[in-house]
């Protein structure tokens, strides 16, 4: 919902909007031939309520969801539940940038890369609270690597992990021989793949295929 109003949503949390259950419907649909071996999703309810209703749309009603709260969004401090460009412009002014949308449209050129953006916020919020680009990448890599390693455990297999788009990229931006140039779409699947050797392969990256999958399909 917070999206929908343009408000800063990282820890704070607010129910799918019909819309974002509907896509999520569709994602599940999409999904319906890919068999996974368990789920996960954040600990933050939409999060939660997206992984279920995905899991319902394919299919798979037997599944467990693990939550972890390694794989919540970033922590914004005190710029949680404010409007959007009142934590961008600050960031982009210290960045020296004149406006946030300055800063977003050299994103979109792949002339600066997330780390420094999300650094930025981290620095003119007044808390203390928001984290910054390493803490993000640390744990989400973390949890990812406790979920890969438990697959592996198991004897290999797809997983879903549902986690939020901007830790998303955090994640996997390193991954990446180019720069991310714009965000994540809601209910895209990002592919990762777990190597033999303890390596993560990023195979592709907010695929919107399988929602479109899912809108060509019923129940």
């Amino acid at each position: 919902m917070f999206n929908n109003v343009h408000r800063v949503q990282g820890w704070s949390d607010t129910p799918l909007t019909k819309p974002g259950v509907e896509v999520a419907e569709q994602l599940g649909r999409g999904l319906k031939n890919v068999k996974f071996i368990s789920a996960y999703s954040s600990d933050l309810g939409r999060a939660r309520q997206t992984a279920r209703i995905v899991l319902e749309s394919k299919g798979d009603t037997t599944i467990n969801i693990n939550e972890m709260e390694g794989l919540r969004e970033t922590c914004f401090g005190d710029f949680e539940g404010d409007l959007d460009p009142n934590m961008w412009n600050p960031a982009a002014k210290h960045l020296g940038y004149a406006s946030d949308k300055d800063l977003m449209a050299d994103m979109a050129k792949g002339n600066i890369k997330l780390n420094k953006m999300l650094d930025a916020i981290a620095v003119v919020e007044k808390s203390g609270e928001a984290e910054n680009y390493n803490k993000v990448k640390t744990r989400m890599q973390e949890a990812l690597k406790t979920i890969a390693e438990s697959a592996k455990a198991q004897g290999g297999g797809n997983v879903l992990v549902v986690s939020h788009g901007l830790a998303i990229m955090t994640m996997v931006e390193e991954w990446l021989d180019k720069p991310i140039t714009e965000g994540l779409g809601n209910a895209s699947v990002t592919k990762i793949r777990y190597t033999d050797d303890g390596k993560f392969i990023v195979e592709s990256l907010g695929d919107m295929s399988y929602v479109e999958k899912g809108k060509n399909q019923t129940n």
